[in-house]
């Protein structure tokens, strides 16, 4: 089975919702959302559990771009998915960041398993 153009929607739709200060700082949605496995290395180096995710009341405004730069969705098996993107939150100074999230397919729908945000360099220089 491969991914449709309504999971890769669905996919969009959730990744985005993680940037909306209703829906982020929501316990009970972040509570289906993310998988009992979660964990995520943030974009300053931190490790952040499930539970440290869940237990964030509110964070205030998080300003970010919507919809998302270049956002990429992989099929990495049938139920498996890679989610790329970069974001752009509007702090000053600007802070981009390129993403990376894995979701899984599960009986009630995607969950989030792992996420990672990496400071992106904002000139655009390439590397290898």
């Amino acid at each position: 089975m491969s991914l449709e153009d309504s999971d890769i929607d669905e996919l969009r739709k959730l990744e985005e919702s993680l940037w909306v200060e209703a829906t982020r700082f929501d316990p009970l949605y972040m509570d289906r959302v993310l998988a009992p496995e979660f964990f995520e290395f943030g974009r300053s180096g931190r490790i952040y559990s499930r539970r440290e995710c869940l237990a964030v009341m509110s964070g205030g405004p998080i300003g970010a771009r919507l919809p998302l730069p270049n956002f990429t969705v992989q099929e990495l098996d049938a139920n498996i998915a890679l989610v790329t993107y970069r974001s752009e939150v509007t702090y000053d100074p600007l802070q981009a960041a390129n993403r990376s999230s894995l979701w899984v397919r599960a009986n009630n729908g995607w969950r989030l398993v792992f996420h990672q945000g990496t400071p992106a360099n904002l000139r655009g220089a390439q590397e290898c």
